[in-house]
Formats: structure tokens, sequence, C-alpha cells
């Protein structure tokens, strides 16, 4: 059962390449089938070979709740950015946040990077493997603990959950 799963999850990421090659070309034909699953299976023998650190993502609901979340930021922050720009664009005050975490996990860290610099308005600026401490540059900071309890609640906890 566990050597099946190591399969799926290997071929995972294939699949995705040759859908997503298949939808490029706008085409099933079965020579672009073929050249699709070749090239993806090619590029993801060769990043399996770039990347020494495994992870094997938990908890797909959790997953799948994180995704709604951040796309439902996302497009908040692009709203409120925009009228930060548009409506007051010399009323906010942009800093600097220090905020501790508790998970450890590269992959873990990865993705909430990702997350924090897809949302318009943060920027995730630093961070201190030996203390644990993100640094995050924000557009409009009115209240620091705000911040801190929403990048630790709403995104490390979920994604400890995940990767940890």
């Amino acid at each position: 059962m566990k050597a099946l799963a190591r399969i799926v999850n290997w071929l995972l990421l294939p699949a995705l390449l040759t859908g997503l090659w298949l939808l490029l070309n706008q085409t099933l034909e079965a020579s672009q089938i073929v050249a699709g699953a070749s090239i993806a299976l090619l590029l993801s023998w060769a990043a399996m070979k770039l990347r020494p650190l495994r992870s094997t993502p938990k908890k797909p609901l959790v997953i799948m709740k994180l995704f709604c979340l951040v796309c439902y930021d996302i497009t908040k922050s692009n709203i409120d950015v925009f009228k930060i720009i548009w409506f007051k664009p010399q009323t906010h005050t942009p800093g600097f946040i220090r905020i501790p975490l508790d998970m450890r996990d590269p992959h873990g860290l990865a993705a909430l990077a990702c997350i924090l610099t897809y949302t318009p308005g943060t920027v995730w600026s630093g961070y201190s493997e030996k203390s644990g401490v993100l640094t995050l540059h924000v557009l409009d900071l009115e209240d620091a603990q705000h911040w801190i309890d929403l990048v630790k609640n709403r995104y490390e906890r979920p994604l400890k959950e995940i990767f940890e």
C-alpha cells in the first residue's frame, strides 16, 4: 500500500504537467499526449535530482481550506491596496513587524513566504533560522498585533498541520 502511494505521489507532477501541456497546446492529439507526457516525466525526474529534501503534505482538506482563505485574502488585499493608493495615499503608515514563528519545516516556511508575498501590501522581508523570527513589511501598519495574530493563526497554524 505504501509503495502504491509513493508511485501515485511521484506520478502526480507529471500528470499535472502533461495536462498543462495539453491545455496550452489546446489539443488532445495522441502525438501531443505522448510528447507532453515524455517532457513531463523528464522534467519531473530532473526536478527530483535538484530537491534533496522531500516533503509529503498531509491533510488535503486543510490544504483546500487554506487555498480558499489565501484566494480570499489576496482578493481583499487587492481591494484594500487599491483604496490606499487611490483614496488615501498620504495617510497610510508602512512598517516592519517581527513575528516569532513556531514552524521550522522548510516547505511550510516557503509556502508561508509565498502566501505573504503574493498578498498585495505585504512582503516577506527576512527570516532568522536561529530565533525563528520573520520580518514582514506591511503597506498600512495600523495594528502590529493584528498582523501577528493573522500570520500565526490564519497561515502558520494550517501550514504546520500540513507539513509538520
